[in-house]
């Protein structure tokens, strides 16, 4: 199959520019997950015509991040994913592939990647949530669902188990300060270290500024 992906991403963007979605899942997050996966997946050697496909259609069905479907939402995706491309003439024998790729993507659903391809695609997803676009995405959110930047009776969650339900940096020790552990590609983990250093970086600095740190 050629490398041009030219009319399947017209596709995907005329698809999903129709979709609803929310602070941190439009279609530029979309292109940003398909610009880590082809890196990714330049340097680990897997196929494009899998993981070029499922990074773009990884979140076409967009499920809340505060819904009790939310662990469902790579599921629906991956349905509609397959639906979609089995209507544009995408190689039937490629569909199971990137379905599994577009499931084992979300962190929510939990699903081990059994393929080089779903390993790309889940850590080009898990690398956009960290760094300097996942810190836009995890502050553009918060302030969506009006929670807010931190607890103040203690922001670090150093003296108590954290909870993203009712702070915004709460998330970072819920999650995001967790992803470079569960990297699941070599340059998956370099590229992890970097940006999740970015957020350390940030924490230290809100800390001094609002004289948590030593003065």
């Amino acid at each position: 199959m050629s490398d041009d992906f030219t009319d399947l991403e017209q596709r995907c963007v005329t698809v999903l520019a129709a979709q609803p979605g929310d602070a941190a899942h439009d279609l530029g997050h979309v292109r940003r997950v398909v610009v880590n996966a082809r890196r990714l997946a330049a340097a680990e050697g897997a196929r494009l015509d899998i993981v070029v496909p499922a990074a773009w259609l990884h979140d076409c069905v967009t499920v809340p991040k505060d819904s009790p479907q939310r662990a469902q939402a790579s599921r629906l995706a991956a349905a509609q994913a397959v639906r979609w491309l089995r209507e544009w003439g995408w190689p039937e024998a490629l569909l199971a592939d990137i379905a599994h790729a577009v499931e084992a993507h979300s962190f929510s659903a939990g699903l081990p990647p059994r393929t080089l391809e779903a390993k790309v695609v889940q850590d080009a997803d898990r690398l956009e949530a960290i760094g300097a676009a996942g810190l836009a995405r995890c502050l553009m959110l918060g302030g969506a669902l009006g929670r807010p930047l931190y607890a103040a009776e203690d922001p670090f969650c150093e003296k108590r188990a954290p909870d993203d339900r009712t702070a915004t940096v709460d998330h970072f020790y819920t999650k995001l300060l967790k992803l470079e552990a569960l990297m699941q590609t070599t340059a998956g983990r370099r590229e992890a270290r970097a940006r999740t250093a970015y957020l350390e970086n940030f924490l230290a600095e809100l800390k001094r500024e609002i004289g948590e740190g030593n003065l």
